[in-house]
């Protein structure tokens, strides 16, 4: 497998798992209680969110599997700009923070308006939190692997 996708990969499956494992913290530390249905909540952007209750492990997967394809393609999306976008090489611990801010705002407003779940209102609060907690389990663990990739392959590896 050539570096570029060993990498890409590793970070993905880094960054994919601590996403959802910081989701589950954060969510039993709001209510004191354990997440059961998250995955079928994720599912719920496809199936409908009364759907995807109902459903039981394949629904779930299936929220995983949706769960860790946008893990992926922000992973992808930042080891493919990197190379081209000189800003990237500047102090990767605020530019994986404004990463991880950049992609709660690109689900928030973007991506999940065109899903079937329901609309939540937007609270500052809550998103500070988001973009704090996206920021430090996808964008700077993402930024520093960048970094240190392109480091190494002296910016001359591209996919």
């Amino acid at each position: 497998m050539k570096p570029f996708w060993k990498t890409v990969l590793l970070t993905w499956l880094l960054v994919g798992t601590t996403d959802i494992t910081a989701a589950y913290v954060h969510q039993f530390v709001i209510t004191g209680k354990f997440a059961g249905k998250m995955l079928q909540y994720i599912a719920g952007g496809a199936l409908g969110l009364e759907n995807s209750m109902k459903g039981g492990f394949w629904v779930g997967l299936l929220g995983l599997c949706f769960h860790y394809f946008i893990a992926f393609s922000f992973t992808l999306l930042f080891f493919i700009s990197y190379p081209r976008f000189k800003l990237l090489r500047a102090n990767k611990y605020l530019i994986g923070l404004l990463y991880g801010i950049f992609a709660s705002c690109f689900m928030s407003f973007l991506v999940l308006p065109l899903t079937r779940l329901p609309r939540n209102p937007f609270v500052f609060q809550k998103a500070i939190v988001g973009w704090i907690i996206l920021g430090l389990v996808l964008g700077i663990p993402i930024a520093i692997s960048a970094n240190k990739f392109y480091q190494t392959s002296n910016l001359k590896s591209k996919p």
